[in-house]
């Protein structure tokens, strides 16, 4: 299986339930390990985080995005970051079924997105069912927020810290709670 291949099966949100796919799965997660652990393991540069990170996503990150490690994924290649992101530490990008961060995002500590979720028929509990995270521009995420699969996340929007956010969250809006729910709009000045 090719990188191409996987990622053309997980736009069409098809089931990731065969051998094929396992491995391929397998493979690509111990070359992100191989990329995480050697950022996270020692200090470096704005420019060498960028560098590792650009290897591992796989496309060149913009000269203005910024990360404090530790970082971490299991897959690395399906992740799109725009300009002027910033990534705190411990955050977690389940990548394999699409995460797009807008320009401008913030996303605090901890923050989990996950892409991925488990057939809920009990004979079929080791298939997962991909579906991307969209963040649009100027969205800030609040520390320990979880974001799950097929959520999209409109333009200044906030989640706030700690939010599990299910739903698509309306651009301008402030989302909080377990699930999180609108919590009121934001007013333009």
């Amino acid at each position: 299986m090719t990188l191409e291949t996987f990622l053309n099966h997980v736009r069409m949100r098809k089931a990731l339930d065969t051998e094929e796919i396992y491995q391929f799965m397998n493979e690509m997660s111990e070359e992100a390990r191989r990329i995480t652990f050697a950022l996270n393991c020692s200090y470096h540069t704005p420019e060498e985080t960028r560098a590792l990170l650009s290897q591992l996503f796989g496309e060149t990150v913009d000269p203005s995005f910024r990360v404090f490690p530790p970082f971490y994924t299991d897959f690395g290649k399906n992740i799109h970051i725009g300009k002027d992101v910033f990534i705190n530490a411990c955050c977690h990008f389940q990548d394999h079924g699409g995460i797009t961060l807008g320009d401008g995002c913030l996303v605090g500590h901890n923050v989990v997105f996950a892409t991925l979720n488990h057939d809920i028929d009990p004979e079929k509990r080791a298939s997962m069912i991909p579906a991307p995270i969209i963040v649009g521009k100027n969205v800030w995420i609040g520390s320990n927020s979880t974001i799950l699969q097929g959520v999209s996340i409109g333009d200044g929007a906030i989640v706030a810290a700690g939010a599990v956010v299910t739903k698509d969250v309306p651009a301008n809006s402030i989302v909080g709670g377990i699930p999180a729910k609108l919590i009121r709009y934001i007013e333009p000045k």
